[in-house]
């Protein structure tokens, strides 16, 4: 695959931005959890960055995993530095690790326990990734308008964490 990938045309929809992520990342996927992480932040910030505002707008794309039965470890990621590790259960990474489900936060400063590695943050989405049944990481979005995330977000993001769970063996994590 070529860098090329992550060269996202401008006018595209939203959805159209989506399938060519997901055709480019299907290109990309390989069975290393590390490397499909990083391409995949890659491809998410340039996803991100070819559309109109608010979603031009996003300060963080990327990943936290599973490191411990109740502890995520930061992975792959464009933006600022970053928590290092975050609790199940504790702001929204850790809500979406310990629910299962993915999380729309639209206002983060009215989500409570919210926690801010970067304070221009405004809302983010965090979508779980399964595999086997069990949390083997999350998508972590990071944006700096408010409302900057939809459910067609969720839709395509649970599409992107489908296709990266074959890569988290038993082994890695």
């Amino acid at each position: 695959m070529h860098a090329d990938n992550a060269n996202f045309q401008a006018g595209l929809s939203k959805v159209e931005s989506y399938e060519m992520l997901v055709m480019s990342l299907e290109g990309l996927l390989v069975e290393n959890w590390v490397s499909n992480l990083a391409n995949t932040a890659s491809l998410l910030w340039h996803h991100f960055h070819s559309q109109p505002s608010p979603q031009k707008d996003v300060n963080w794309a990327g990943f936290y995993t599973t490191a411990t039965a109740n502890q995520l470890a930061l992975g792959p990621f464009m933006g600022k530095v970053a928590c290092q590790t975050i609790d199940f259960g504790r702001g929204v990474c850790g809500a979406a690790a310990a629910t299962g489900k993915t999380q729309i936060v639209q206002n983060v400063h009215s989500h409570p326990d919210h926690i801010a590695c970067d304070g221009d943050t405004k809302s983010e989405i965090v979508v779980p990734i399964i595999n086997e049944g069990r949390i083997v990481g999350v998508i972590d979005i990071d944006c700096t308008e408010l409302n900057g995330f939809d459910q067609v977000d969720a839709e395509w993001l649970e599409k992107i964490a489908r296709l990266l769970a074959p890569s988290f063996k038993a082994s890695t994590q």
